[in-house]
């Protein structure tokens, strides 16, 4: 059944309402209910939902942003967006630590990661450098431009051979 206020979502809510004795019922998404009545989503209400529902909470974790759960993770092995990898993480660090054999990303680098950190030093210090120009800081424009000078060098090839 699709909610009745936004008619896009799935109704998960069944929310009746009793006014002078007319009873009101409502079928809503959570984010429609979220809306109109507070939030669904916190961890409180999660554990009365599951409670009514006969429902452990453990696995029932949903993501904030796009609402997969970890079940329809484990159903289809794909994740709705990058906030899922924070909801569920303690779930697929075993996993990924299976998969790949660690559990940081390094990246495309790899082990020319000192070159890219180097990359990055440079790229900070010829930022620096422009703002002490523009500043009329001569003195530090010129020690900023010796370390720049000093990265290329070394990134280039040209700081072990004298």
């Amino acid at each position: 059944m699709l909610c009745q206020h936004c008619k896009k979502h799935t109704a998960v809510v069944n929310y009746t309402e009793s006014n002078n004795g007319a009873k009101f019922s409502y079928h809503l998404c959570a984010f429609c209910y979220a809306d109109l009545f507070g939030e669904l989503n916190n961890k409180t209400n999660n554990d009365i939902w599951a409670g009514l529902f006969g429902g452990s909470n453990e696995n029932k974790k949903v993501c904030p942003v796009c609402n997969t759960t970890y079940d329809d993770y484990e159903k289809t092995g794909l994740l709705g967006c990058t906030s899922c990898y924070d909801v569920f993480k303690e779930e697929l660090t075993p996993s990924i630590r299976r998969i790949q054999g660690k559990v940081t990303h390094i990246g495309k680098v790899g082990q020319n990661s000192d070159a890219l950190g180097l990359h990055r030093q440079l790229k900070t210090l010829q930022e620096q450098l422009e703002v002490a120009l523009r500043d009329k800081k001569f003195a530090d424009a010129d020690r900023l431009n010796r370390k720049i000078n000093s990265i290329k060098k070394t990134l280039h090839g040209g700081g072990n051979n004298g």
